[in-house]
């Protein structure tokens, strides 16, 4: 039978297209996630016991049961170390592939040799009709795409493996430290748990378990110690430290009001007192006036009692400006408004009208940002657990015995 090299060409470039979209699935976004950990700790300083060989060596990686540390006593083998370093490298093999697969791929549909391998391929097969033949053809396209793919994602993993192992050793240290600490305080993810997480990650990024596994490096064991020691690390830091995570409505009211038009979601219950002065007036007369403005502040206690700290002042006056927007206000005021408590006063600001004390008096949220300030209140939070998460394993990382082979 004829084969139809424009039926063969047809189907080499729709293989091209089908190997794009494959290495652009390389590179799953939750995979990376993972990949960072929850907190995104650092690598703190710690201390070491160096032995005689160093533990930058590739001969120490390489040797797959050999023992790469000892954190506490629990040591690190060569094995675990090339498997964390396989599942960083995820995210650089995808970058790989998908950088190099058109030329690869062109490469190979204009080599001389390629329409001798599908006459013999076909040949094999025996095709009778000609919808035979097409059924061979793609069968052959997708062999050689398949086997292209292998091949880059084989080529990458060699370039970035070597280059990862450090950074996977820190790591693995880091999850021996937190789950010594799980252990010692009775913190431990189920197996359920940690399933539960994988399989949510496969879903949001549209790849069946299989696929997120090849992704990854030919195994989940490395993402599943990882999930696992970081569901039970964020559960040693909610019992440790959760007493001492909270924050402050303004904290809050100042996060919104960072973002593009946040401040304005706030309205602010404002009211100042104004001291006059002349448009001519010399540096020693200001400076008495922001004294007198100063001797005011210290009376205030609240702002239903600010109108009577002006009786009997001369040139001073009282004034509710109701509720205004944050933006309705130059900086530096703006911003010291947001910082200020409820029932506080800002210190005396000169400006060419005077000096100005503006009083916080109390403040609402418009409705329609509250999901927002949940929203921001919960980051906050999280800000907070990752900071006091860092510190915890910088003091486990410094009073523990750490020995590299």
């Amino acid at each position: 039978m004829d084969f139809s090299n424009r039926t063969f060409s047809s189907l080499i470039l729709a293989g091209l297209s089908v190997a794009v979209l494959a290495a652009a699935l390389s590179l799953p976004a939750g995979a990376q996630m993972v990949m960072r950990g929850a907190n995104n700790e650092g690598t703190p300083p710690v201390k070491v016991v160096q032995s005689k060989k160093s533990p930058s060596r590739k001969s120490s990686i390489d040797t797959e049961q050999s023992i790469v540390a000892l954190v506490n006593d629990e040591p690190i083998t060569g094995y675990e170390v090339r498997q964390r370093a396989e599942m960083l490298a995820g995210g650089s093999v995808g970058e790989y592939v998908k950088n190099n697969v058109e030329s690869r791929w062109k490469q190979i549909i204009t080599g001389k040799k390629i329409q001798e391998e599908f006459q013999e391929y076909a040949k094999k097969r025996q095709p009778r009709t000609k919808e035979d033949l097409q059924k061979i053809q793609k069968e052959f396209v997708i062999g050689k795409r398949n086997a292209m793919l292998a091949q880059l994602q084989s080529e990458a993993r060699s370039k970035t493996t070597t280059k990862t192992s450090k950074a996977a050793l820190d790591e693995l240290i880091d999850e021996k430290l937190k789950m010594q600490e799980a252990k010692r305080v009775g913190a431990v993810a189920s197996s359920s748990e940690v399933d539960a997480v994988i399989k949510s990650i496969a879903e949001r990024n549209k790849l069946t378990l299989e696929q997120l596994t090849k992704s990854l490096g030919g195994s989940l064991d490395p993402m599943k110690q990882r999930i696992g020691s970081t569901l039970a690390w964020n559960d040693v830091i909610r019992r440790k430290f959760g007493h001492q995570i909270s924050v402050a409505s303004r904290d809050v009211d100042k996060y919104v009001a960072s973002a593009e038009g946040g401040e304005d979601q706030v309205e602010l219950q404002v009211r100042r007192i104004r001291i006059n002065t002349p448009a001519q007036m010399e540096h020693g007369g200001i400076a008495q006036r922001v004294s007198q403005a100063e001797a005011l502040r210290s009376k205030f206690t609240n702002c239903n009692d600010l109108s009577k700290l002006v009786v009997g002042q001369s040139g001073v006056q009282f004034e509710d400006l109701g509720k205004r927007k944050p933006s309705s206000f130059p900086e530096p005021t703006r911003s010291l408004l947001l910082n200020a408590k409820d029932n506080e006063m800002l210190p005396p600001s000169v400006n060419e009208d005077g000096i100005d004390m503006f009083a916080v008096c109390g403040r609402d949220v418009l409705k329609a940002e509250e999901a927002r300030r949940t929203q921001a209140e919960g980051e906050l939070k999280q800000k907070e657990f990752d900071l006091l998460a860092k510190r915890h394993l910088k003091d486990l990382r410094q009073d523990a015995h750490i020995e590299y082979r």
